[in-house]
């Protein structure tokens, strides 16, 4: 595995990870209430390791990074989209639109 498929893939994880956390909160498999910053900082450090992602395109030869902007972008949407308590589905389906690109964008970078 390369660098840029490494960072792909940890960003990948961290993007799911920060998915699985909500899904669980959502469905009541986790009572948040005294920590729900936690799903905060995990969405910051998701939009993080992504931009790292994408600034392969400047030091590998990979072309994955290409694949992660509309990712990234739906990400810094993701807030407008509304709350998930006041607006759960909307958020909800803001949430997952990312997840097609960085499954493409860890294809990619695993062939490359």
């Amino acid at each position: 595995m390369n660098g840029a498929a490494g960072v792909v893939a940890l960003a990948f994880g961290l993007y799911a990870a920060n998915a699985a956390f909500g899904a669980s909160v959502r469905t009541g498999l986790i009572n948040s209430q005294g920590f729900h910053w936690i799903h905060h900082a995990l969405y910051v450090a998701t939009l993080s390791l992504g931009l790292v992602a994408l600034s392969s395109l400047w030091w590998s030869s990979s072309t994955a990074g290409w694949f992660l902007i509309p990712a990234l972008v739906a990400l810094v949407a993701l807030p407008y989209a509304g709350s998930p308590r006041r607006h759960p589905y909307r958020h909800i389906w803001a949430a997952l639109v990312p997840l097609p690109f960085y499954i493409l964008s860890l294809i990619v970078a695993l062939r490359t």
